[in-house]
């Protein structure tokens, strides 16, 4: 028995190599893909337990056009606040109870 000829499938599909693995993250990035599943646990009838997964593999441009942006107001993410404004309220205290280091 003989393996088919790759490099005919390819030429057939336009291409003279196969897709390599940079080629398809940035057509997936570019366009956008959803990945999309449920997870439903029943006893006897009796639906115990739900799960609904909705992935959205895409750049943060592409996002953007979507009108997807939940980073843009996120605290935690800005940059200079990973903590959230700790820092900020340490440094309130520490003048408050007379910690200061300045000189």
């Amino acid at each position: 028995m003989s393996t088919p000829d790759r490099t005919n499938t390819y030429r057939s599909l336009g291409r003279s190599e196969p897709a390599q693995l940079a080629d398809v993250l940035e057509r997936v990035l570019d366009k956008g893909i959803v990945i999309a599943g449920d997870i439903q646990i029943n006893l006897l009838d009796i639906e115990l337990l739900t799960i609904k997964l909705r992935l959205l593999v895409a750049s943060a441009d592409k996002a953007r056009e979507m009108g997807i942006d939940w980073w843009q107001g996120d605290p935690f993410l800005r940059s200079g606040s990973r903590n959230g404004g700790l820092e900020d309220r340490l440094e309130r205290l520490e003048r408050a109870a007379g910690l200061d280091d300045k000189d």
